[in-house]
């Protein structure tokens, strides 16, 4: 059934035609960006689980140019967390490579449209920016530095712009700098202008980028759907008047 409603809103979007979903709208914009690319034209209506594809160029959508090039990326972070910053282990980082890889839930996932390996993708990244964050602390300001804090606040609104569910590692990378900060403000040699500044680097890449991206996200989404679909009942007349098709398109509304 899943496969069905983001297929549809894949569709959706191929079409531009606007829609009303729960879901953020980042994951459902790579999909249909990935059937745009592999050549679906949005003509399949996504009816019930089950429908036979025939004719339509359905594999662009349900991985070969997406999911699975993510699903595969998985394993590779998975592998660099471990290895490289959690436990410096070889055998561990295998191990723990090896148990994604082999994952059946992990191997489902990426055989269809779905919104969970993109999900996935950005919780593992913003996990290992974090950490990476975290080993470039002896020497803060770097461009290292900078990068990987900047990495950490992309990924995080990477994945709040796919599912609401990435508030946990939302949640994760908040108290990481919470701690962080506490550490830094009981470390006596450091001046409160430092502290200040440390503060404000972490404001800037933690809060104010994800939200700006975030924003971004439905700034294309509203921009790309501009046409009247089963969406528009949901909003105010004032915004019906600016979708092509709609029986309000262009009638000058009331404030």
């Amino acid at each position: 059934w899943d496969e069905t409603h983001f297929g549809k809103m894949g569709s959706y979007y191929i079409n531009r035609t606007f829609f009303f979903d729960v879901h953020p709208p980042l994951g459902k914009m790579l999909i249909g960006l990935a059937g745009y690319l592999s050549g679906y034209n949005g003509t399949f209506p996504f009816q019930k689980p089950g429908d036979k594809y025939e004719q339509h160029n359905y594999m662009g959508m349900r991985g070969v140019r997406l999911y699975r090039l993510i699903s595969s990326w998985l394993a590779l972070l998975c592998f660099s967390v471990q290895l490289l910053e959690l436990s410096k282990s070889l055998p561990a980082a295998l191990l723990t490579a090896f148990i994604l890889i082999f994952d059946t839930a992990c191997i489902t996932l990426s055989q269809y449209i779905l919104l969970d390996p993109i999900l996935m993708f950005f919780l593992m990244g913003a996990v290992l920016s974090m950490v990476k964050c975290n080993s470039c602390a002896d020497r803060p300001f770097s461009a290292s530095w900078w990068f990987w804090l900047c990495m950490t606040g992309i990924n995080l609104a990477g994945a709040m712009g796919v599912k609401f569910v990435g508030l946990f590692v939302v949640l994760l990378v908040g108290l990481n700098t919470i701690y962080d900060l506490w550490d830094l403000l009981g470390n006596l040699s450091l001046s409160l202008v430092m502290f200040g500044k440390h503060l404000l680097a972490r404001v800037l890449c933690l809060i104010l980028l994800p939200l700006a991206l975030y924003t971004a996200m439905f700034a294309v989404h509203f921009t790309v759907l501009n046409k009247s679909g089963p969406g528009d009942g949901f909003f105010s007349s004032a915004f019906q008047s600016q979708l092509i098709g709609n029986n309000l398109h262009n009638v000058s509304v009331p404030e």
